[in-house]
C-alpha cells in the first residue's frame, strides 16, 4: 500500500451560479454580457449615497425551482443580510447577500458512480446574494483595470456538504449542477464566462479517522475538468506535506491551469469577520407554500427523472445518459417518443443520425429543422416495412432535412422507395436469381449456406433495392432449400 492510500480527501464545494435575469439582483441595471465596460451601471450599482436597492423577483423564482429540484427545504422568511470587508469591485464596499437565514437548507445532488451506483452528495445551503465587478490585471502592465458591470449581477450560491472523497467525484458533481441548472433555465452553466464559477474546500485524514484536517480553499477555476486537476493536485501535496512531518495551512491558494499546481494567494490565520449584519434597506422576502406551489408546477422534467424513465423503458444507462445530457435533446425526445411506440429505434435516431448531422454541420438542435413529428414518422415507417432502415437513413433523410414540409411516406412515394413486399412479385426475383446461378446452387445445397448471400444480393438488384429484406431472405432460403 502506498502512502497516499492511507489517506482519503474531504472536499466542499461552493458553486456560484450566475442567474440569467435581465436585471440586476437590487437594481433595474442590464446584467447583459460582452458589452462595453462600465456601461451597465447606475447610481445604484455604483453605491452612491442615498439610493436604495430594490429585491429581484425573478431571482426569488429562481432560487425556489434550484431548492425544488434539490429536494431542499424552502425558507419562508427571508431576510438579506451585509457581508462587509473591502471590495476593490463593489463600490458600496459591502456584498447583499444572505447570513443566517438562506432560502434553501438541505437537499442533494446524486451523481453516478463508476459500478453505476448513485451516490448522494448533500447540500448545506442555497442562497441569494450579488456578484462583484470584474478585476482585469493583464491588460495594463502598471494598474488593475476594474469593470463594474458584473457588479450586482444576482447568484445563488451553492454550499454541499463535505460528501466529496475525490476528484473525479468532484467532476461529476459539477457536471449534475450544471446540467441540472440549464435545465431549470435559470442559469447558462458557462464557466468560461464565469457564470459559474466553483471554490473547493480540501482537507485530507487517515482513513477510518472521524475528524477533519486543516483546510485549503482553492479559487479561480474556470472549467469543470480544472476543478478536477486542482483538486488532485491539491491531494497529493496534502498527503506528501503531512507524510514528510509538516503541517497544512489554512490558504486560499489559486490554481495553475498550465503548470496544473495551486500557489498561495493569501494565507488564513482564522476565519474572516465580515460582520454581518440585517441589510436596513431591504424587506424580508416571505415566500409563502402556495407560491412554492406555483414555481413547482412551471418545474420541467429533470435530467435524473427521465434517466429513470428511459432505463425504465428498456433503453441502455448510456443511451439515457447522451439523451439527457442536453435539456434540448432530451425535450426533442420526449416529442418523437409521444408519437410512436418504437422507443429504441427512436432513440437511435436521435442519438446516431441526428446528432451525426448536427456534429457535421456544427450546428445546435434548436437549428434542426425536421420536426420530431416527422421522425416519428421516419421511425413508424420503417416498422410498418415499407422501407428499409438503409433507404431511410441514406436517401429519405437527406431529402427530408432539404424538404421539411413533406412527410417520410411522400418522399418514399415520390422517388419510388417503397420496398416490395408482395411475396408474388419477390418470388419472380428470387427465381430469376437462382436460375443465374446454377452451380452456386449446388455448392449450397453441398453445405456452403453463407452463398445465400450471393442470391439476397441479385435480388436486391433486380428489384433496384426495393425488395423488403426480411421476406426477401425468407424467400431465397425456401426455394433454395427445395431447389
Amino acid at each position: 500500500m502506498s502512502m497516499y492510500d492511507k489517506y482519503e480527501a474531504v472536499i466542499g464545494l461552493e458553486v456560484h451560479a450566475q442567474l440569467v435575469t435581465k436585471s440586476k439582483a437590487y437594481s433595474s441595471d442590464s446584467t447583459e454580457y460582452g458589452v462595453l465596460p462600465n456601461t451597465n451601471v447606475s447610481p445604484i450599482t455604483l453605491g452612491h449615497p442615498g439610493t436604495l436597492p430594490k429585491a429581484n423577483k425573478k431571482v426569488v423564482e429562481y432560487s425556489v425551482r434550484l431548492g425544488l429540484a434539490c429536494k431542499s427545504d424552502i425558507r419562508e422568511v427571508n431576510e438579506y443580510a451585509r457581508k462587509n470587508y473591502f471590495y476593490a469591485d463593489l463600490p458600496k464596499g459591502y456584498q447583499i447577500t444572505q447570513d443566517k437565514t438562506p432560502i434553501c437548507e438541505g437537499g442533494y445532488i446524486s451523481i453516478k458512480q463508476e459500478d453505476g451506483s448513485e451516490k448522494k452528495i448533500n447540500l448545506i445551503r442555497i442562497h441569494m446574494e450579488e456578484d462583484a465587478g470584474k478585476s482585469i490585471h493583464d491588460i495594463d502592465p502598471f494598474d488593475t483595470l476594474i469593470d463594474l458591470n458584473r457588479a450586482g449581477v444576482p447568484l445563488v450560491e451553492i454550499v454541499s456538504a463535505p460528501d466529496i472523497r475525490s476528484g473525479d467525484e468532484a467532476y461529476k458533481y459539477l457536471t449534475e449542477v450544471r446540467k441540472l441548472v440549464r435545465y431549470l433555465d435559470i442559469c447558462d452553466g458557462n464557466m468560461e464566462e464565469g457564470s459559474l464559477r466553483c471554490d473547493a474546500n480540501i482537507s485530507v485524514r487517515l482513513k477510518g479517522a472521524t475528524t477533519f484536517g486543516k483546510r485549503v480553499e482553492v479559487k479561480n477555476m474556470n472549467s469543470i475538468r480544472n476543478v478536477q486537476r486542482a483538486i488532485e493536485f491539491e491531494i497529493k501535496r496534502q498527503i506528501e506535506e503531512v507524510e514528510n512531518g509538516g503541517e497544512i495551512s489554512q490558504d486560499t491558494r489559486s490554481f495553475d491551469a498550465v503548470a496544473g499546481t495551486t500557489f498561495v494567494m493569501r494565507s488564513k490565520e482564522m476565519a474572516n469577520d465580515y460582520r454581518y449584519f440585517p441589510e436596513p434597506d431591504l424587506q424580508p422576502v416571505i415566500v409563502s407554500q402556495e407560491y412554492i406551489a406555483k414555481v413547482k408546477s412551471t418545474l420541467p422534467p429533470l435530467p435524473n427523472d427521465l434517466f429513470k424513465k428511459y432505463t425504465d423503458l428498456g433503453l441502455s444507462e448510456y443511451d439515457a445518459g447522451v439523451l439527457t445530457d442536453s435539456k434540448e435533446i432530451a425535450l426533442y425526445f420526449e416529442e418523437i417518443i409521444s408519437k410512436t411506440k418504437n422507443i429504441k429505434s427512436a432513440a437511435n435516431w436521435l442519438t446516431v443520425q441526428i446528432k451525426s448531422y448536427l456534429n457535421d454541420n456544427a450546428l445546435h438542435i434548436s437549428d434542426f429543422k425536421i420536426t420530431p413529428e416527422r421522425i416519428a414518422q421516419l421511425v413508424d415507417l420503417i416498422d410498418s416495412g415499407k422501407v428499409s432502415h438503409t433507404i431511410a437513413t441514406q436517401k429519405i433523410f437527406p431529402v427530408m432535412i432539404e424538404s421539411v414540409d413533406k412527410t417520410p411516406s411522400q418522399i418514399a412515394e415520390e422517388n419510388g422507395w417503397i420496398q416490395e413486399s408482395d411475396s408474388n412479385a419477390l418470388a419472380e426475383f428470387v427465381k430469376q436469381a437462382i436460375a443465374k446461378y446454377p452451380e452456386k446452387v449446388v455448392e449450397y445445397k453441398n453445405g456452403k449456406t453463407n452463398l445465400a448471400g450471393l442470391f439476397m444480393g441479385e435480388v436486391m438488384k433486380l428489384s433496384k433495392g426495393k425488395a423488403d429484406p426480411k421476406i426477401a431472405n425468407e424467400l431465397v432460403k425456401e426455394m433454395l432449400d427445395k431447389a
